[in-house]
């Protein structure tokens, strides 16, 4: 199936590096910080041969980076990111700008080639709060405030409790706990938040602003950097929180989810109001790789619960790779389930548009 004609939502990415960031290009194409990784081994991923092919078709250059590398200098920051974003075929994109957030261009910035909504990254907000509040009572209203109601363009909030403190009880959070912890921490230099109280404290008054607002959160599974303990990011960990009665009324967006693709999916299968996308995995797998995640993803989640996006970071490139192969990963996997019997053609041609925006769309109300 040619999907190239709908237009997607990207539901979940990041900003852009501002041009002076220093970054290596490899470091794009790998989620290890070691330089050791990324000047020796980021280059040998299947992901990283492929990308180096398809972007210099999209950049009209030669297949090596340091011909890449030249052709981006030639194009500038600007004309890079209207090709890449223009050749995605993206109608909206939904950045979480909690993320090296001094280094990156700011939304306004995206908003000319694309129209960009905003996730709100609890931790980040948190941290901002504790590194400017004297007392945890200070603490709790202002945070309460900064949530309820959400800022106008925040469209839902986004956890990285995964990253953070793992997602093993997700409802264990007790304000004596974080008013003691809140009493004793040095507040002189910003502080990384990964006490597991705190974070289930901030998450807490989420869901509540969440379930008054229609907000969805989405919450990191699966793999990622390598600050990440892979055992605890499974998402059925979040089972306790998801029977909370407030998660019966707030949208709970699973991303990324590699390789629990299929608890995800059980997890979609299961409760009401759970969502799960594969980004990160599409483009950064192999094409192997990206197939059998997709296919796994769609074993068992409604296809009204499945979502596109590409968690897209650091260089435009990314935006792009995620929307090709998206498609491309979603097309097949869709005609497969055609031939199968499970779909006919008509009902193959609806989950695409499903997928790639029409439940974004409803979801996130744009």
């Amino acid at each position: 199936m040619d999907l190239w004609h709908i237009p997607a939502i990207d539901q979940h990415a990041h900003p852009v590096l501002k041009p002076d960031a220093t970054m290596p290009f490899a470091a794009a194409f790998t989620e290890g910080h070691d330089p050791i990784l990324v000047e020796r081994f980021a280059r040998q991923t299947l992901f990283y041969r492929r990308s180096l092919h398809d972007l210099a078709m999209l950049l009209e250059c030669d297949a090596t980076e340091e011909a890449i590398v030249a052709r981006r200098g030639e194009l500038g920051p600007e004309t890079l990111t209207e090709r890449c974003l223009g050749a995605a075929r993206l109608e909206t994109m939904l950045l979480d700008d909690g993320y090296l957030a001094e280094q990156s261009q700011p939304l306004a910035w995206h908003r000319r080639f694309v129209p960009v909504r905003r996730l709100l990254r609890l931790e980040t907000l948190a941290e901002d709060l504790l590194a400017t509040s004297e007392r945890f009572q200070d603490f709790d209203d202002r945070l309460r405030a900064a949530l309820d109601p959400p800022p106008a363009d925040v469209v839902a909030f986004k956890s990285i409790a995964a990253y953070r403190c793992g997602l093993r009880d997700a409802v264990t959070a007790s304000t004596e706990h974080v008013e003691c912890w809140f009493n004793r921490i040095p507040r002189q230099n910003r502080l990384r938040l990964t006490d597991a109280g705190v974070i289930h404290h901030v998450l807490r008054h989420a869901l509540e602003a969440a379930a008054r607002h229609g907000l969805p959160i989405q919450f990191h599974a699966g793999f990622g950097d390598a600050d990440l303990d892979l055992r605890d990011a499974n998402p059925l960990h979040l089972r306790p929180l998801l029977e909370l009665p407030a998660c019966r009324q707030v949208p709970i967006v699973l991303l990324h989810n590699y390789p629990f693709v299929r608890e995800a999916g059980y997890l979609a299968s299961v409760y009401p109001r759970v969502y799960a996308d594969f980004g990160l995995a599409v483009p950064f797998l192999s094409v192997g790789g990206m197939k059998s995640v997709v296919a796994q993803l769609l074993e068992l989640a409604p296809t009204g619960k499945v979502l596109y996006s590409s968690d897209a970071h650091f260089i435009p490139e990314l935006f792009y790779l995620g929307a090709k192969w998206g498609r491309l990963i979603l097309g097949e996997t869709l005609e497969n389930a055609v031939d199968d019997g499970d779909l006919t053609a008509r009902e193959a041609d609806q989950v695409a548009a499903a997928i790639l925006c029409d439940n974004a769309r409803v979801l996130y109300r744009l």
